[in-house]
């Protein structure tokens, strides 16, 4: 499965990089934002930084059952190898969430990650 996102700002791709993978998690209308967390990433260039940041949340997920709902990213570096972002949402609940499906991994296959244009594609495990 595949992740595409577009933006007007390489924060913002982040941004929504981490929002496409918790959509395909679950319904993220559903889900408040009554808890934050905090992850960091690096990676020697923008697609390894790519992966490197939805792993971290595929692992949030997995540990904490944690859905986010609103992220903010702050890219360090130019070309970024590194980002700080912050998350609002809460952890899994089954009475109000659906599952659409488990995320195993970001992957490189066909990665593509274009901070000029603000567009990237990540294939993701189920």
């Amino acid at each position: 499965m595949g992740l595409w996102a577009r933006a007007d700002t390489t924060p913002e791709l982040f941004d929504a990089l981490g929002l496409g993978l918790f959509a395909l998690m679950t319904d993220l209308r559903r889900v408040r934002r009554t808890q934050e967390r905090v992850v960091q990433s690096s990676g020697a260039d923008p697609p390894s930084l790519a992966v490197a940041f939805l792993t971290e949340l595929i692992t949030l997920n997995a540990v904490e059952g944690f859905l986010a709902r609103k992220i903010q990213t702050r890219p360090v570096g130019n070309p970024p190898t590194a980002l700080l972002a912050r998350l609002w949402g809460e952890p899994f609940d089954a009475e109000r969430h659906t599952r659409h499906f488990e995320v195993k991994a970001a992957t490189y296959h066909e990665i593509s990650v274009d901070l000029e244009r603000h567009r990237a594609r990540v294939i993701v495990d189920i």
